[in-house]
């Protein structure tokens, strides 16, 4: 038994790491989520302000409001940032704390579903806004 050759292999920490997957997979995450987050500072800013604005007019003011073109692309565009935003930054809390792998990828799932019919059930509200007035 002693004659037995242990074989001892040293590996180095790269050397570990290989084969794991790439240190790039979440950086179109990350850029994702910094552009999303600087397209929404303005967007915002010209909400609040708007709404200053509408504040106390009544519901025919707010919908002429809301039927000029810039205003209706402004409002898309807000609602199209803020939910694609939300989505982004709650999948990444999902992968942080989930993780059964089939638990995390329902919750993900789920939450691009909600995400996606949030933001359409909004378009829809201001498309209708829009073309009604």
């Amino acid at each position: 038994m002693s004659d037995q050759v242990k074989i001892q292999v040293m590996r180095s920490q790269l050397g570990r790491a290989r084969g794991m997957g790439s240190a790039k997979s979440g950086t179109h995450h990350w850029w994702a989520e910094r552009v999303t987050a600087i397209a929404l500072i303005p967007l915002v800013i010209w909400f609040v302000f708007a709404v200053i604005h509408l504040a106390g007019q009544p519901q025919a003011a707010v919908q002429h409001w809301v039927a000029h073109p810039v205003n209706t692309v402004l409002l898309l565009a807000l609602v199209a940032m803020t939910f694609h935003h939300m989505q982004l930054g709650l999948q990444v809390v999902m992968e942080d704390y989930i993780h059964a792998q089939q638990w995390q990828a329902i919750a993900i799932l789920l939450n691009k579903a909600i995400a996606l019919f949030l933001g359409l059930l909004c378009a829809v509200s201001i498309l209708r806004m829009a073309f009604t007035a």
